[in-house]
């Protein structure tokens, strides 16, 4: 006989990040991680989904945000989507390189060691929303790409997957923006968790 399903060890993911981890101005179905977790219970995979994320919280903030409520136990899948709020608060970039690395080697150690278990994404292009209207917008996207540089090289080094969403941040759609006028909406979302979908779904066979 099988092991009794209520005695199986449940598939736990672990998402870690800023605004768009937590899924500002949307339902909580709505946020990426949920909704990914929902195309994967469409395969037969379950995974419990726990989110340490906070609109506004850089990557410091979210070191902060993890020793406040630690993480407990292995987690099969572990991603993190951290820089947007360094870059727009003007922060270094040498010191955003330094706290994305040591975050990421954090999200491992929460994957059990693995690497392979573990998903970064790119920052999204904030400066073609509407919120960005007025702002030196070459400038926003070109901080972007150079911040983004920066998490996929050491994302590589430490031989986690990366997903670049940044060209879908950048698509003139407005169903994709949420109703403040700069954070995506459920749209853009899903369109991020179908991104993330193969890499996940590798991870849990």
């Amino acid at each position: 006989m099988g092991t009794p399903i209520s005695s199986q060890p449940s598939i736990r993911y672990l998402a870690l990040g800023d605004s768009y981890t937590i899924g500002e101005s949307v339902p909580e179905n709505e946020r990426w991680p949920n909704q990914l977790a929902e195309m994967l219970g469409e395969k037969g995979i379950k995974p419990e989904v726990t989110i340490i994320a906070r609109t506004g919280w850089t990557t410091s903030e979210l070191w902060e945000g993890i020793q406040a409520n630690p993480p407990q136990g292995t987690y099969q899948m572990v991603s993190l989507l951290i820089g947007v709020n360094n870059q727009y608060r003007g922060n270094s970039i040498n010191e955003y390189r330094e706290e994305f690395r040591f975050l990421l080697e954090k999200s491992i150690e929460y994957a059990g060691g693995n690497a392979d278990h573990v998903i970064v994404l790119s920052i999204p292009d904030w400066g073609v929303t509407p919120f960005a209207r007025g702002r030196d917008v070459a400038k926003i996207s070109a901080e972007i790409d150079a911040f983004n540089a920066v998490n996929r090289e050491e994302t590589e080094s430490a031989g986690a997957h990366y997903v670049d969403i940044t060209p879908i941040s950048e698509i003139d759609d407005p169903s994709l923006i949420a109703g403040d006028g700069l954070h995506p909406s459920g749209k853009m979302y899903q369109m991020w968790a179908e991104e993330a979908l193969p890499i996940a779904i590798e991870i849990f066979n």
